[in-house]
């Protein structure tokens, strides 16, 4: 499955959940996401801070993504507050981690479609955040 075209009522100025296509765009993204980071041996290190069933962790990105993309507050409602440092403290995460996470979720936005002036928004914002994640120097 693939991220949906925007609809023609679709702007770049509505919410970046809609303007991806809404729920079964973001679900095709983080599951595209997942299916690369098991599929693909670049993603190993990444791959490896995850436990080996990765069905939680993709409901928790989905529902994640969903609201910070404007969409519905599922995570917030299900769990509160997101506090993504804290609750990635117990594992490490350093430069390669980060970079390999940058560079799966970019294959997944391009192979699910995502519209390009889309992608360049959240490739820099998912990098700050990234980046804020990182407890490991190296």
């Amino acid at each position: 499955m693939s991220i949906q075209e925007p609809s023609p009522n679709t702007e770049p100025s509505d919410s970046p959940y809609a303007w991806a296509g809404g729920e079964a765009s973001v679900r095709a993204l983080v599951d595209r996401f997942y299916d690369l980071m098991d599929l693909e041996p670049g993603y190993s290190e990444l791959r490896a801070v995850h436990g080996p069933d990765l069905s939680s962790a993709r409901d928790k990105l989905f529902w994640f993504l969903s609201g910070w993309l404007g969409g519905p507050q599922e995570y917030t409602e299900r769990f509160g507050h997101p506090r993504l440092r804290m609750r990635h403290m117990p594992f490490a995460i350093g430069i390669l981690e980060r970079d390999q996470w940058l560079a799966c979720m970019a294959q997944a936005m391009r192979e699910t479609g995502l519209d390009p002036a889309l992608r360049e928004r959240l490739e820099k914002s998912f990098f700050q955040t990234a980046d804020w994640m990182r407890n490991q120097n190296v």
